[in-house]
This record gives structure tokens, C-alpha cells and sequence, in this order.
């Protein structure tokens, strides 16, 4: 795992950009992580191998996935117009 405070990445973009070829660069501000430098390539595959809830719960296992939905505070205070 590479690490860059935001002062070293301001520094030399170039040397996260090529430590990026390896993996995800963590990039802190103040200490904290804060930024994630990635490919393009990582990117992608990142977000292709990323399913929506609504292709999980078709899979044939799907009963045993466990679910549990939070209720929003807000949603008992708003009216629905089905019109």
C-alpha cells in the first residue's frame, strides 16, 4: 500500500502517478486518508466488478443474502402524489 501526504503528492505527482502502476496510492490530508490515485485500468475494473442491489437479489442464492433496509426518518412526513 503507497501512501503520499497531500504535501509529498503536490510535490512529485509523477513518482504517485508511477507508484499507481502497483496499486492505489493513499493520499492523506492532515493525517487522515482522503484520496484514492488510481489507474485508469484499476478504475474500470473497479467499477465494472461493482453489482447494483437489484442484480443481487436475482441471483439464485439471493435467499440467502441477508438484508436488512434503515427507514429513512424523513419518509413518514412526506406526502405521495400517485396521481
Amino acid at each position: 500500500m503507497n501512501t503520499f501526504s497531500s504535501r509529498e503528492f503536490n510535490q512529485d505527482v509523477g513518482k504517485a502517478k508511477r507508484a499507481a502502476e502497483d496499486g492505489p496510492v493513499f493520499i492523506t490530508d492532515r493525517g487522515t486518508l482522503a484520496h484514492v490515485l488510481l489507474t485508469v485500468e484499476q478504475y474500470y475494473r473497479l467499477v465494472q466488478s461493482a453489482d447494483s442491489v437489484a442484480d443481487l437479489l436475482a441471483m439464485p442464492d439471493a435467499a440467502e443474502v441477508e438484508f436488512e433496509s434503515v427507514r429513512d426518518k424523513d419518509t413518514a412526513l412526506r406526502q405521495v402524489d400517485l396521481a
